[in-house]
């Protein structure tokens, strides 16, 4: 089977789950369950605009045909020239709307439109890793700001000298997963530290793990899988924080995953974001167990996600970022950590686009 009919045959597959979602959200039952109705017409909206696609592009193939009938049968030559323009404006938009079609139809993650949590922690470099982590946070508070989104910090633990020896965050919008899921790794700073007077270069190192937020449905804890531990919360917070016993540890039993959370005066706010750590880091572990299945099949050029592989390095001396994984460059490193990302992500996006279209016309899918 061509390439073509491949996709036309996942057009009229869409297409016919289009209408039974039309039909589903009209029935009785379904109305007057909202969650349902809400997780229907997501899916509704978004087949929509894959059929919105289709009935264009085909709509300007027979507009297209028409055309070439005309220049085919000559006659009047003013008519022949309108025709010729008509195809050649016809063959560019259909030649936009197949390549948008095969975007669309590639598969799409199930979380990109989750908020997500982000794990930073210092790594290899002592304080400078600490300071570098403390610019990789703001970097994406500043990101997730000129998105519209909102930042949460779940818990912190700050350095003497400044920036922090981890912070965890969480971040609240429309597809932060989609954008943020390729900062997952390792990354490098090469300057020379404020408190170096020989001006050497120092070169340190933050991990990264960009997790997506998980809702009961997506990962369920048995309690008696939980153990909580209470303890005084350290750091700032004045004599209320010290007296009580507000900060919370769980771990998951079965797992040994840990999540801590103290930022909070209150013991049942600190629970609930250390639950939403917990419950994200179980769902990443599901998740790389699923990956690890298929990565004999299909290993994109973005890499696995994985935090221990390297994947950026920030040259200050030459006012560079490179992107590891796809060869990008960049300079204008101070824009970079005021939160600049858009060409990284969207450069990241379009390689993995790229490499799963490639993949599903080899495997069929």
């Amino acid at each position: 089977m061509s390439e073509s009919n491949k996709m036309w045959d996942k057009l009229g597959s869409i297409r016919a789950r289009h209408k039974e979602l039309a039909a589903d959200l009209t029935r009785p039952e379904v109305v007057n369950d909202y969650e349902r109705v809400e997780v229907l017409a997501r899916e509704h909206t978004a087949l929509g605009k894959i059929v919105q696609l289709a009935d264009e592009y085909r709509a300007v193939e027979q507009n297209l045909a028409q055309a070439r009938d005309i220049v085919a049968e000559g006659g009047d030559d003013d008519f022949v020239a309108l025709a010729r323009e008509d195809i050649e404006k016809d063959e560019k938009r259909v030649a936009e709307l197949e390549e948008e079609l095969r975007v669309a139809l590639i598969p799409k993650d199930p979380f990109d439109e989750k908020n997500v949590i982000v794990e930073v922690r210092g790594a290899a470099g002592g304080d400078e890793a600490k300071l570098f982590t403390g610019d990789i946070f703001r970097m994406y508070s500043r990101y997730a700001e000129r998105q519209g989104w909102k930042t949460e910090v779940l818990d912190a633990q700050g350095s003497d000298t400044g920036g922090f020896k981890e912070i965890v965050f969480a971040v609240h919008g429309a597809g932060a997963y989609s954008r943020l899921k390729y900062e997952s790794g390792v990354h490098r700073v090469q300057r020379v530290p404020e408190t170096e007077t020989q001006g050497r270069i120092h070169t340190s190192t933050a991990t990264v793990a960009v997790l997506p937020e998980a809702a009961e449905v997506d990962i369920d804890i048995d309690p008696k899988d939980l153990r909580l531990d209470t303890f005084n919360a350290g750091g700032a917070g004045g004599q209320n924080v010290q007296k009580n016993d507000n900060a919370v540890r769980l771990t998951h039993i079965p797992t040994g995953i840990v999540a801590t959370c103290q930022d909070e005066r209150s013991q049942l706010k600190n629970r609930t974001k250390a639950m939403a750590v917990l419950r994200a880091r179980l769902l990443d572990v599901k998740q790389r167990e699923q990956r690890s299945k298929i990565e004999s099949e299909r290993r994109t050029q973005v890499g696995s996600g994985d935090r221990a592989e390297k994947i950026r390095t920030y040259n200050f001396p030459q006012d560079r970022m490179t992107d590891h994984r796809v060869g990008y460059t960049r300079h204008n490193l101070p824009g970079l950590l005021d939160g600049d990302l858009d060409d990284v992500i969207e450069t990241l996006q379009q390689q993995e686009q790229q490499e799963l279209m490639e993949a599903s016309a080899i495997g069929g899918a």
